[in-house]
């Protein structure tokens, strides 16, 4: 007998645990801690396609500067072909003439357009931001890994003006 009222009151305290947390309505927590979550100084430029094969890879190329004077490079792309992975690179010198590249960024997934790993690269030279209109290099998007063929070019710094700047 005892046994059986320990497992109603076990079942009791778990039923009405479960009640009342489902009937919580939580709102969502839409402050961060100062000085953070807000990214509001941007440079962004344009890409566009140079793939000869005609898949029309374009989009943009977004560097934000943090509180922390890192640069966060997010870059968006349609007509990226399923299943590949679309190497990123920056290049130095304007787009056609640089082979030398500055800084290999995440392989951008076909399927999204975007970064395979995470939403933004980072790029923990604190100077960057400040130099990047001075910079003398351009974004090139690669067909896949085993694949040198560009589908996508675009300049930055002094070789382009940017699309938009905040």
């Amino acid at each position: 007998m005892r046994k059986y009222i320990k497992n109603i009151l076990i079942l009791t305290l778990v039923f009405g645990a479960m009640v009342s947390c489902e009937q919580e309505r939580l709102e969502p927590e839409l402050t961060t801690a100062e000085g953070g979550g807000t990214l509001s100084t941007y440079t962004a430029y344009t890409i566009e396609s140079t793939d000869p094969m005609g898949s029309n890879v374009y989009g943009r190329v977004v560097f934000y500067k943090t509180t922390l004077d890192q640069t966060l490079v997010q870059i968006s792309l349609y007509n990226t072909i399923d299943g590949l992975m679309h190497p990123a690179l920056i290049l130095d010198g304007p787009s056609g003439t640089g082979t030398t590249t500055s800084i290999t960024l995440d392989n951008i997934d076909g399927s999204s357009g975007e970064f395979s790993s995470s939403k933004f690269f980072v790029i923990t030279d604190e100077t960057f931001y400040d130099s990047l209109g001075m910079l003398d290099a351009h974004v090139s998007i690669y067909l896949s890994t085993d694949d040198d063929t560009i589908v996508a070019t675009g300049d930055i710094g002094t070789n382009a003006d940017p699309v938009e700047t905040n």
